[in-house]
């Protein structure tokens, strides 16, 4: 086992320090609501949002929903990318006394998963993707797509380093959707 570089000490730090909170009642409360944010629940939140729009004839949120759904699928996609070939130990399996180590390697394991947060790239990518369309509402979903990235530390289910990788896959997705689409954001369309 190699030795953790810096950046994998500080996580390992943060990680240590948050731990004890991950049986806090509350904090379990947090990551139960921030499980919205996995793949089948915001998959399906993405199609739903889609459907009622076109239902109800809003082409605004219809096309929301269509942006985020496919954001959502390309940061699942690039993200399961990168976690079949990142093999690293999540912060719980640490905290009760297992071995870290952050490798290369091909792991289905959750337990060697940590790296990058799926919850982060699909809570991140979908809210870009709404606030493009809806840009009114864009701090509530920024914040609530920070609230679901942060809670994962306490949990003791990602590193800091997680989730900064899993917002840049949100981003870089949600980006690439917007121009295969020519999606602007509509506060740009009123000027």
């Amino acid at each position: 086992m190699s030795q953790p570089t810096a950046v994998e000490r500080a996580d390992l730090d943060v990680a240590e320090r948050a731990a004890p909170a991950r049986r806090n009642p509350v904090v379990k409360a947090a990551g139960w609501v921030s499980e919205l944010a996995d793949q089948p629940p915001l998959i399906a939140i993405c199609a739903a949002t889609a459907l009622v729009g076109l239902v109800a004839r809003n082409r605004r949120l219809a096309r929301a929903g269509a942006t985020m759904l496919a954001a959502e699928l390309l940061a699942t996609q690039v993200k399961t990318s990168v976690k079949n070939r990142v093999d690293r130990t999540r912060p719980h399996v640490v905290d009760d006394g297992g071995d870290y180590e952050m490798r290369q390697g091909s792991s289905r394991d959750s337990d060697d998963s940590s790296f990058p947060s799926g919850h982060t790239a699909g809570a991140v990518t979908v809210a870009r993707a709404f606030a493009r369309v809806y840009p009114e509402h864009r701090v509530a979903a920024y914040g609530t797509a920070a609230a679901v990235a942060l809670i994962q530390i306490p949990r003791s289910k990602h590193y800091l380093s997680d989730l900064a990788a899993g917002a840049v896959v949100g981003i870089v997705a949600e980006l690439a959707i917007a121009a295969l689409v020519g999606e602007r954001d509509d506060e740009a369309r009123t000027r």
